[in-house]
């Protein structure tokens, strides 16, 4: 048992070693060309049981003991809470007017879809031995593995898009916009299936009601008075400590909201930054955070979400028949969906493909639902192994299917556009 002492002279030696571990995979990843957010997935789960565990088990319980991953934990979510704050500040609303209807079938393609998928998957395997908790039924894991399938890599699709140059251009908010609605929708739809195997239905309506509440309030009346705050900096000339410190507190009152009701921090701080006044404001308070939350807190997200991974229970041919099926499933669900609606929606075939191979990636926020479900025995270790393996392999082909499909003289395109509107 560590004192409080010795935790936190632990957690700087973690730190160290989690910063150091991202940058080198990420630097080996850029070399297959795969963005540095898919190399520090890929390091949190080298340094979880999966790898760093195996080989080194003694080592691996030493450096990340049990009691000090509370401590990661609270500072990923303070850092995954910030960047998706962040990624709200830069989105373009006036893109978004333009985009409505593309958005919305694209998100509507890309939940519908996977999910009846996901549900038919969910009743094939609910009658399989070591999938399921013993007390759910069949319309339980229909449910879950639907929603399951449904997720999007939102945070994992906003840091591509960010590194790829396309935050604020058309591209960029219509495949934000889908994603952020298809995630909400997914989590509500959790919420009911939590509700149905605790026999709560309270928790379905918190959960739906009070995000819709939250969302009209922000967009509405927050808006209008964060332009004062906005004004009040631009007066000054300078983003001011007092300023900076209300707008942090707003960051995590909004983060707090949203997971209490049920939906996931993520969403709440997103809106607030939506929300948030553009230009002047928006410059400085990006330029005031975003260099240590993308260096030094979202690293810390990807490495508490790997340390809870194990992949070596997929381990016979059935398992890994059972997985293939399950990613087929995951990528006609979802990419083929979503590449068909942005079609019918008259966007042009290689933006439509791009966006399919965006919104395909489930990333960690499939691995957060995944662990919603283990921790309350929905799903067994087996089945969440199988899914981790579908949201890792799905990840991995977003960068190279979207530079594929897209290339770079499109991307330069999308920024020229986004110059000509600034």
């Amino acid at each position: 048992m560590l004192s409080d002492f010795d935790l936190s002279v632990r957690l700087f030696l973690q730190l160290a070693f989690i910063l150091g571990m991202c940058r080198l995979v990420g630097w080996l990843a850029r070399l297959i060309h795969q963005p540095q957010v898919v190399g520090e997935m890929i390091a949190g789960v080298v340094m979880g049981p999966s790898l760093l565990g195996w080989a080194f088990p003694a080592a691996q319980g030493w450096l990340f003991p049990e009691q000090s991953r509370t401590i990661l934990f609270a500072l990923s979510q303070v850092g995954l809470a910030l960047y998706m704050f962040l990624v709200g500040v830069e989105l373009r609303v006036d893109i978004l007017r333009q985009r409505v209807r593309s958005a919305a079938a694209v998100s509507v393609a890309g939940m519908v879809t996977p999910f009846v998928l996901g549900g038919a998957l969910g009743l094939w395997l609910v009658g399989e031995p070591d999938m399921f908790g013993p007390q759910v039924h069949r319309f339980g894991a229909a449910l879950f593995v639907g929603a399951a399938m449904a997720i999007t890599a939102f945070p994992m699709l906003a840091r591509i898009i960010y590194e790829r140059g396309l935050s604020g251009t058309s591209l960029g908010t219509l495949a934000l916009t889908a994603g952020a609605i298809d995630d909400g929708a997914a989590w509500c739809v959790l919420a009911v299936v939590i509700a149905s195997m605790d026999h709560t239905w309270s928790i379905a309506a918190k959960a739906i009601g009070g995000g819709v509440i939250y969302a009209w309030f922000v967009l509405t009346l927050g808006r209008r008075g964060l332009r004062l705050l906005g004004a009040k900096a631009e007066a000054a000339g300078r983003l001011t400590n007092p300023i900076l410190a209300f707008t942090l507190a707003l960051v995590m009152l909004a983060a707090w909201y949203t997971d209490v009701i049920g939906i996931y921090a993520v969403f709440g701080a997103f809106l607030l930054g939506v929300a948030m006044p553009h230009g002047f404001f928006a410059e400085r308070i990006q330029r005031a955070i975003e260099p240590l939350v993308v260096a030094l807190l979202l690293p810390l997200f990807f490495t508490y979400s790997g340390l809870n991974t194990r992949l070596n229970l997929v381990d016979t041919p059935w398992l890994w028949w059972v997985s293939l099926v399950v990613l087929a499933a995951a990528c006609v669900g979802k990419g083929g969906a979503c590449w068909l609606a942005a079609r019918l929606c008259g966007e042009d075939n290689r933006t439509a493909l791009a966006v399919g191979a965006l919104m395909n990636a489930r990333g960690l926020m499939e691995l957060i639902i995944l662990n919603i479900g283990l921790q309350r025995g929905i799903i067994s270790p087996t089945f969440f192994s199988i899914m981790v393996v579908m949201a890792i392999a799905t990840t991995l082909m977003a960068a190279p299917l979207f530079e594929w499909v897209y290339g770079r003289r499109a991307r330069r395109q999308g920024e020229l556009g986004k110059e000509l509107l600034d």
